[in-house]
């Protein structure tokens, strides 16, 4: 990941480069305006006129601060949203190499969430965390420095009381995000309560269990009342506590300086140098503040980069082509299971030559799709060897349409347009692929009587269960695959579709290694192989 982030910083180099200076600026720019401030009351206090000129600095240098502080925010959000990008790339191009094993055994929304969520949590760790931190890092550095230059002994204060506020600040927020949680839950309780006693309401008529589902909801909303009641109470004692604090520093400074002479020079300050501290007191308790949610911050997103990190680590698919002159399949003492203590393929084992046309005939649940899902790579036998052209299935995505398509029985259909419906949105298949693969399965002349061609939006048009199989027919060999795997493609047409479908799948089988799964003999010409 660190890699990832090498690659957005080389990338993007004026970007990192501005956010730097502009943090930079805004740390020095905001130690600037209570130093004006000092040589203003110093001013006053000596009996010296203070010119219009230097009012006006002052007052210009608060601005400069804010302008810098807003564009740091801003830098900091432009670069966070650049490495964002960098890392759904990353995580979109290990998609485009990643084993269809791994697919196979994890959810979708697991892997999703992968790309949504905890990519999200990059800008989360890197501008609410670790950039943040860094910055307020760097802040109280500079007031400490200006602090010490000013007095040695509140230097010392607050060496001292700031990991007493760190500490505290990290107790009470750890405390507010449990209730949160509390909360949460509670009301997650109450919002599946109700439609949940609606749906079963007679129920509970008939079992009189009214007071019982009623003492229910009471006991969910307490039980929120209480978690947000105690958010609450933190809230409101935590900015007391930390005025309480600062009071008790500025007193601290204000009795020191007026002690004895070792004291004093200790202590020593004037009026100028004392009002400037007073504001710097203030400043050093945000950054305090801020450094805990940033701990928290990198806290939670650690799970998600955790999940990231394993994603982008998991194993490639192996980047060899097929390269032999001939397609061949050869299924080598296959041995699998969905569960690997219950094989449904036992020593199994079949060889198809170049152009070969072989059926799988046999009864319902005798796993003929089970063979076609191990060609496709989508799972990995326990025991022996799958080979396609001297190969592992699991080849790279850019290459298995070019050399290994599918077409199921039924119809699956996406947004967009017939085109898209053929192309599944690959730029790489031209026009001229396209019209071929239609000629081929009689759709031409169908196609062009829609009311924008081929650029129909399939939801504005109603072609026949027939038409669309042709269409999923067209989709499969657009790309002129070398091995076409049929399954069951007439099992649910009547005869006259049937017929049209068949045809179909001669002219796209022709030139072709294909296998195909019947449940019933005779249904195409070739060799059969019973399971």
């Amino acid at each position: 990941m660190l890699d990832i982030v090498k690659k957005v910083v080389k990338d993007h180099p004026k970007s990192f480069a501005a956010m730097i200076l502009l943090i930079a600026l805004s740390i020095v720019s905001s130690l600037l305006p209570p130093l004006a401030l000092e040589q203003i009351v110093n001013h006053l206090t000596g009996q010296k006129e203070v010119s219009l000129l230097f009012a006006l600095a002052y007052f210009g240098l608060i601005a400069l601060a804010d302008l810098f502080a807003s564009a740091q925010n801003i830098a900091i959000t432009i670069f966070g949203q650049k490495l964002t990008h960098g890392m759904r790339s990353a995580l979109a191009q290990k998609l485009n190499t990643i084993t269809t094993a791994y697919l196979t055994t994890h959810e979708s929304g697991a892997i999703a969430s992968v790309f949504v969520n905890d990519a999200d949590t990059i800008d989360s760790l890197y501008s609410d965390g670790i950039v943040g931190m860094i910055v307020d890092l760097f802040q109280l550095v500079g007031l400490l420095f200006v602090i010490f230059t000013r007095s040695i002994g509140l230097g010392l204060i607050v060496l001292v009381v700031m990991p007493v506020i760190l500490i505290m600040t990290r107790h009470f927020q750890k405390s507010s995000l449990a209730s949160q949680k509390q909360n949460r839950a509670a009301i997650a309780k109450v919002n599946h309560h109700i439609p949940e006693t609606l749906r079963v309401l007679s129920m509970v008529h008939i079992f009189e269990k009214e007071d019982y589902m009623e003492n229910k909801y009471d006991q969910y909303i307490e039980d929120s009342y209480e978690a947000q009641n105690k958010s609450n109470w933190l809230d409101s004692v935590y900015s007391p506590i930390i005025l309480t604090i600062e009071a008790a520093v500025i007193g601290l400074l204000m009795i020191g300086a007026a002690q004895g002479q070792k004291m004093r020079l200790l202590f020593g300050i004037n009026a100028g140098s004392a009002v400037a501290l007073i504001a710097y007191i203030g400043q050093i308790f945000t950054p305090l503040e801020s450094i805990g949610m940033e701990i928290q911050s990198i806290q939670d997103a650690m799970a998600g980069m955790s999940r990231i990190r394993d994603f982008l680590n998991e194993e490639d698919t192996r980047p060899d082509l097929y390269q032999g002159e001939g397609a061949y399949i050869t299924f080598d003492h296959v041995t699998f299971g969905y569960q690997p203590d219950q094989p449904v393929l036992k020593d199994y084992s079949f060889h198809v030559d170049k152009g070969e046309h072989v059926t799988f005939v046999g009864r319902t649940g005798k796993d003929k799709s089970t063979i076609f899902k191990l060609l496709l790579g989508l799972y990995q036998p326990q025991k022996g060897k799958i080979l396609l052209d001297g190969h592992s299935p699991d080849l790279h995505p850019q290459n298995q349409r070019h050399f290994l398509a599918i077409c199921e029985q039924g119809v699956a259909l996406i947004d967009g347009t017939v085109k898209d419906q053929i192309t599944l949105y690959d730029a790489s298949i031209t026009d001229e692929m396209i019209r071929k693969s239609l000629d081929m399965v009689g759709l031409t002349e169908i196609v062009k009587k829609l009311p924008e061609g081929i650029d129909t939006p399939v939801a504005d048009i109603n072609l026949s269960q027939g038409q669309l199989q042709l269409l999923m027919i067209a989709r499969s060999i657009v790309c002129d695959p070398q091995i076409l795997l049929l399954d069951e493609m007439t099992a649910s047409l009547d005869t006259e579709t049937e017929a049209k479908v068949l045809k179909a799948i001669d002219a796209a089988s022709s030139g072709r290694t294909v296998l195909s799964i019947s449940h019933r003999r005779g249904a195409h010409d070739g060799r059969l192989i019973k399971l």
